[in-house]
């Protein structure tokens, strides 16, 4: 089931949306300002973030240059304000879709999804990533560094294809757990550390990519 994270400082209006949202098979977490929604996104892992773009603490356009330094989330602004240039600098910080208050509950419901539905096909369209000497193929899962195959383990190749997916920015050991190991894992964050050192070995010339970010958690270079 699809979370969404939903930043919406009008209370009645945060209620509305979250019941049709639930009602229309999406789980969703309410957000009251700025600053609560990027404590949210910090903490857990969401597939599409709704930010109204005047908030107190934390306007919406704040929030998303901070989501957008982390993880490539689609992100959907909630706006009162037509004007064409926080329209351009919205999307400008990655934005993926603008719904202009006030709105149908069911045009809502139907940019999610297909918000959801392009970024499915985005992951999919990118089957093969190749660069400086590392190739990964993400349908038949084969790895190869120089043209010589490597062999993963299942969920060491998903550690791999998150980091691929997130080149640059810094993956907290949370994250990461999240991710891979999923929310119900309930054992020790050194997992990780042990997880990255195997993988590390196994990319040979390629595994000092993965740096470590002290006190910060890993960088895909």
């Amino acid at each position: 089931m699809n979370r969404i994270l939903l930043a919406e400082d009008n209370e009645n209006l945060r209620e509305v949306m979250t019941d049709y949202l639930t009602d229309n098979g999406f789980t969703v977490d309410g957000a009251a300002n700025g600053q609560l929604a990027w404590e949210a996104f910090c903490e857990n892992r969401y597939q599409l973030v709704i930010l109204d773009v005047m908030m107190p603490k934390m306007n919406g356009f704040d929030v998303c240059r901070r989501i957008r330094a982390k993880e490539d989330v689609p992100v959907l602004f909630l706006t009162a304000r037509v004007q064409e240039e926080d329209q351009l600098l919205g999307y400008e910080l990655g934005a993926d879709e603008y719904i202009t208050k006030p709105f149908s509950l069911p045009v809502l419901v139907a940019k999610c999804k297909a918000i959801l539905e392009r970024a499915a096909g985005r992951a999919m369209s990118n089957d093969v990533f190749s660069e400086n000497g590392l190739t990964v193929n993400f349908v038949t899962r084969k790895v190869t560094v120089a043209g010589t195959p490597v062999d993963l383990q299942a969920l060491d190749f998903d550690l791999l294809r998150y980091f691929l997916a997130n080149r640059g920015r810094v993956l907290s050991r949370e994250q990461i757990l999240d991710r891979i190991w999923g929310f119900d894992y309930d054992g020790s964050d050194r997992v990780v550390d042990t997880h990255i050192k195997k993988l590390r070995k196994a990319l040979g010339t390629c595994g000092d990519r993965i740096e470590t970010v002290i006190k910060q958690g890993y960088r895909f270079s």
